[in-house]
């Protein structure tokens, strides 16, 4: 998953370039998901950080701009979904704010002091899960409210992404 591409007309990439950028770098079975950034892919690599900085480093060259590049295995999609804490509300409502890295422990303790009158939230492995009723753009927990309070990059995808995706992985 790309953090920020695509957004408002920022940092613009088309996901048949992204393809190939993928393909360039030995990746196959290259697919993408909608237009924001989201790519599945197999690699014989399995060093994730490696790999990582590998498509971030190959990005920068070819379009000028920094990515972060969030790498998530088809097993930890499957954990996501059978863990998140919301799986009695409303889909539309949740989404999951995936984290470049795990943040510093007292990071994670001072945000699960805040407090929303609406909106909730629960901390994962490396996620947040995030319960929106009146919808993700009126929430305070955005991903920059994330990426804020815990000093780490972070990506935000709703239910119907999170699920596409896992379906789109564990078909291979």
């Amino acid at each position: 998953m790309l953090r920020g591409i695509n957004v408002s007309g920022q940092k613009k990439i088309r996901m048949a370039d992204l393809r190939t950028l993928y393909e360039s770098l030995g990746l196959i079975n290259v697919q993408s998901y909608l237009q924001s950034g989201n790519v599945v892919f197999d690699s014989e690599e399995e060093n994730v950080e490696k790999l990582r900085d590998s498509i971030e480093a190959q990005i920068e060259s070819t379009y000028g701009f920094s990515v972060p590049v969030l790498i998530r295995t088809s097993e930890d999609f499957q954990r996501v979904i059978e863990n998140h804490p919301f799986a009695e509300e409303e889909a539309i409502r949740v989404l999951v704010t995936f984290l470049y890295e795990r943040p510093d422990k007292s990071k994670l303790e001072d945000l699960s002091h805040h407090e929303d009158k609406v909106d909730q939230f629960a901390i994962g492995k490396q996620e947040i899960f995030l319960f929106c009723p009146g919808g993700y753009g009126r929430t305070k927990l955005s991903n920059n409210f994330f990426e804020k309070n815990l000093s780490v990059v972070a990506t935000t995808r709703n239910w119907k992404s999170v699920n596409a995706l896992y379906e789109m992985a564990s078909e291979r």
